[in-house]
């Protein structure tokens, strides 16, 4: 029988800990300064509901092959790749693009409403210097709402499919609509950034991504392969990486696995369902390892008064 998840990365020890926190945040305590800041700038609740659904769906280590799938599904967009590979050194220092993606989810995610517009802020003059045009004459910016649209879209769905297939249900917490209330909310982050025609159900959200397909075209061979094993991992974390890889493989919409060349979503035979299922015990593992609260959610607690003071705070 084919084991849930491998040895190596059930036993961990805290020098992978260090590395995994560092890895995804770009600090070994996995509390740079932008998550103290969640801490320590502002005020009461932020632009989502302490405990609703999006602290449930982003405090979830699933939004690790949730995450990996919206690399690989916003890729199929060829603009959006060619801002991505001419404006961004992830070849070189892919961790150091992670940990940027990490720190604008979790700071909008948790921080206090000061936090996150300051954030969003940061976002969009970052997205101001990023145009240019494809080698055939298209042009391209980060800041076009439409281009935002589709990053917004393809994100959204793979952190939602990733909770539905890595992560805890959440019906009986929010009830059987709690994916609707999700994109509705979540929308908030792209209209700050510029985003418009934002989907407000999972419905929506679908048909909005069916939309995009006459405009996708096949994600790079190498690019998947980069996804699937960046540079400089170990033994453990390489397992866990392909792990993570392989499950994003099998959550992206229908609508952009085709041209992300991957199964996708629609595809769950036998030899699928042992897929996730490993990295289902995966993520268990990593959880236990690294216990059940973020920094980030720790950090959020602690500045609502409904947390202790997390010991990595000076």
């Amino acid at each position: 029988m084919v084991p849930l998840f491998p040895p190596p990365v059930t036993g961990l020890p805290a020098r992978a800990r260090r590395t995994f926190r560092e890895r995804v945040s770009g600090d070994p305590t996995g509390a740079p300064g932008w998550v103290r800041e969640i801490a320590l700038v502002g005020e009461g609740p932020g632009w989502f509901e302490p405990d609703g659904v999006v602290w449930a769906v982003h405090g979830g280590l699933s939004t690790l092959a949730g995450g990996l799938a919206a690399l690989l599904g916003q890729a199929a967009h060829p603009l959006a790749l060619a801002g991505v590979q001419g404006h961004s050194d992830y070849r070189y220092d892919p961790w150091a693009r992670l940990a940027g993606t990490a720190r604008w989810l979790v700071v909008c995610t948790f921080g206090s409403a000061q936090l996150a517009e300051r954030e969003s802020a940061r976002v969009r003059g970052v997205h101001r210097r990023v145009r240019g045009a494809t080698a055939d004459g298209r042009a391209y910016s980060a800041g076009d709402p439409q281009l935002l649209r589709w990053v917004h879209l393809a994100f959204t769905d793979a952190l939602l499919a990733a909770q539905r297939g890595l992560g805890a249900d959440l019906s009986g917490r929010f009830g059987p609509s709690w994916a609707d209330v999700y994109v509705r909310e979540w929308a908030r982050t792209a209209q700050a950034l510029g985003a418009t025609d934002l989907p407000v159900s999972e419905a929506e959200l679908a048909e909005a991504l069916a939309g995009f397909a006459p405009v996708l075209e096949p994600v790079p061979a190498d690019l998947r392969r980069f996804l699937a094993s960046p540079p400089g991992l170990g033994r453990a974390e390489g397992v866990f990486c392909s792990g993570l890889a392989g499950a994003g493989e099998l959550l992206l919409s229908p609508a952009v696995a085709p041209s992300a060349g991957v199964p996708g979503r629609a595809v769950r035979g036998r030899r699928e369902r042992v897929r996730m299922a490993r990295t289902r015990g995966q993520l268990r593992a990593a959880r236990a390892l690294l216990g059940p609260c973020s920094p980030s959610e720790e950090a959020a607690r602690h500045r609502l008064g409904t947390g202790p003071r997390p010991a990595w705070l000076p």
